[in-house]
C-alpha cells in the first residue's frame, strides 16, 4: 500500500472519503470561454494541491499493478485450510482445489499423498497405475492434473481429493464386492477392481447410456494399452444403465458402496439396503462425504469424512406415462476354468520372475521419486518514488538462478523417467513353448 502524504487542508470524512476543511475561503476562479461561446469556471488549484492529486493518483496506480501482478505471478491459495492441515490434521477441505496441481500424473499423487489425501500404500499403488489424463476428452487434458472437478455435457470427474478420501474410506480389501452408484467414466471403478484382484466383485450403475459407453471404451483402452494393467490382478467393472433409485430390492448386497451424487436424508435408509453386515458406505449426504458402516443387523456407525459439495440425485420420474423401469444389477457369475487357468499361471509367472529379480539383488520396485518441479523464470517489476516521480525498478527473482543450476539435472531426470521399463510377464508368456492362439489369450489380447 503506497502512503500519500496530505497536507493539512484536507482532513477524512465520515466515510473515509477525503475533502476539504469547510472553513477554507474558496480560492479564485478563472474563466474559460468555450467554443459554442458559453463561459467555463475553473477553479484555480495551487501547486501543493495538484502535487498531492498527481501523488494520490500514482498510489491509486501501484495499488493497481501490485493487484494485476500478484494476479498474474502468485498462485493464491483457494482455501485457508491448505496451510493449517499440518498443524490441525482433523481438518477438512471442500470439493478440489486443495493440493498444488501437478505436472503429471505422479506428481498429482505426490502432492496428494503430501497433503495426506493418500495415506495407504495400497490406495497409492492403484492412483498410480491409472493415469488420470486417460480419462479426459483430448481438448481438456491440459487440467487432468488439478485437484479440481472437471464436467463436459454428462461426462464428469470428481477432484482428485475427492477420489483419495473415497478409496480410503472404504478400506478396500482383495476379494471384497463393490458397488459404484453413478459410476460416471469409470475411472473409479477401474482403480477399485486393482485392489480387489480377480476373485472381487465390481458392479456400476450409471444413468446415462453416453457415460457408460465411454466408461467401457476407457475400460477395454486401459486393458489393451496400460503399461500398468500386467503388475495387478484385476476385477473388471461392469456396468449397467439405469437410475439407482430404482434398483430392485431383492438385489445383490455388497461389501462396499459408494454413490457419486448427492444423497437426500430421505433417501439414507434405501441406500442402506445395498450393504452386507460389515460393510462400508460412503455417501455425500447433507453436504458431508460420510463414511457408514453396518456393525449390525440393525446397527450403523455413522462418520462425516468433509464437507462438500455434489450434484443431487436424480429422481426418477414416477409418472403413469413415463415410468422409469426397474433396474436389474449385473448377475454374479463363477468365472470358467479357462479364467482361472489364466489367472493362475500369471499369477505364478510374476511371482517367479519376483523371485529371480531378489535372487540377483535388484530392487522389486523403487520408491516413487518425485519430480522436480520446473520453475518459472520470470521478472518482477517493482515501482520506486523518488521524490515525486514512479520510477520502475526490475527485480530478477531468486528462481532464476535456481533454474539454471538445476536445469541440465531436470532434462537428465526426464530422460531416465521417460525410458519404459520391459514388461517381463509379456516377455516370459511369449516365451513359452505354446500355440499363438492360447499366448494371446494369456496377454488378454494386448499389443504391447
Amino acid at each position: 500500500m503506497c502512503t500519500v502524504p496530505l497536507c493539512s487542508d484536507w482532513q477524512p470524512t465520515e466515510k473515509g472519503a477525503l475533502a476539504l476543511r469547510p472553513h477554507r475561503p474558496r480560492p479564485a476562479s478563472t474563466k474559460r470561454e468555450t467554443s459554442s461561446g458559453a463561459v467555463e469556471m475553473l477553479p484555480h488549484l495551487s501547486q501543493i494541491q495538484v502535487w498531492e492529486l498527481l501523488a494520490l493518483a500514482f498510489g491509486i496506480l501501484r495499488i493497481s499493478l501490485t493487484y494485476f501482478w500478484v494476479s498474474t505471478h502468485c498462485t493464491v491459495l483457494q482455501y485457508c485450510d491448505v496451510a493449517l492441515r499440518p498443524q490441525y490434521p482433523g481438518l477438512r477441505r471442500v470439493m478440489g482445489g486443495a493440493v498444488s496441481a501437478g505436472e503429471d500424473n505422479d506428481d498429482l499423487i505426490d502432492n496428494l499423498k503430501e497433503a495426506q489425501y493418500i495415506r495407504t500404500e495400497r490406495v497409492e499403488r492403484a492412483f498410480r497405475a491409472i493415469d488420470r489424463a486417460d480419462y479426459y476428452l483430448e481438448g481438456y487434458r491440459d487440467n487432468a492434473y488439478k485437484d479440481l472437478a472437471w464436467k463436459h455435457g454428462n461426462i464428469h470427474l470428481s477432484a482428485p481429493c475427492i477420489y483419495s478420501e473415497v478409496m480410503e474410506a472404504l478400506k478396500l480389501q482383495p476379494g471384497l464386492s463393490f458397488l459404484n452408484l453413478g459410476s460416471g467414466t469409470g475411472y473409479l471403478s477401474t482403480m477399485v477392481g486393482l485392489i480387489l484382484g480377480p476373485f472381487g466383485i465390481n458392479h456400476g450403475i450409471e444413468i446415462h447410456a453416453d457415460v457408460v459407453d465411454y466408461a467401457t471404451e476407457k475400460l477395454d483402452n486401459f486393458i489393451k494399452n496400460s503399461d500398468s494393467f500386467d503388475k495387478f490382478e484385476f476385477c473388471e467393472p461392469v456396468f449397467v444403465v439405469g437410475n439407482c433409485l430404482d434398483v430392485l430390492s431383492d438385489s445383490l448386497q455388497y461389501d462396499r458402496v459408494y454413490c457419486g451424487a448427492g444423497v437426500q436424508k430421505d433417501h439414507e435408509n434405501y441406500m442402506k439396503i445395498f450393504l452386507k453386515v460389515g460393510g462400508i458406505l460412503v455417501m455425500p449426504m447433507e453436504d458431508q462425504l460420510t463414511q457408514i458402516i453396518r456393525t449390525g443387523q440393525n446397527t450403523w456407525e455413522t462418520k462425516n469424512i468433509l464437507a462438500v459439495s455434489f450434484a443431487p440425485l436424480i429422481q426418477p420420474n414416477r409418472s403413469d406415462c413415463f415410468k422409469s423401469e426397474n433396474v436389474k444389477l449385473p448377475p454374479v457369475t463363477v468365472r470358467c476354468l479357462q479364467d482361472l487357468a489364466r489367472i493362475y499361471i500369471r499369477r505364478n509367472l510374476r511371482n517367479l520372475i519376483n523371485q529371480e529379480i531378489q535372487a540377483k539383488g535388484i530392487p522389486q520396485k523403487a520408491a516413487p521419486k518425485r519430480k522436480r518441479k520446473k520453475l518459472r523464470r520470470r521478472k518482477i517489476d517493482t515501482y520506486v518514488f523518488v521524490g515525486n516521480q514512479l520510477i520502475p525498478q526490475p527485480f530478477d527473482s531468486d528462481e532464476d538462478d535456481k533454474m539454471e543450476e538445476n536445469k541440465e539435472e531436470e532434462m537428465n531426470e526426464d530422460l531416465k523417467q521417460e525410458e519404459a521399463s520391459p514388461n517381463l510377464l509379456r516377455e516370459r508368456i511369449l516365451s513359452l513353448p505354446l500355440p499363438e492362439s492360447l499366448k494371446a489369450y494369456l496377454t488378454f489380447y494386448r499389443q504391447k
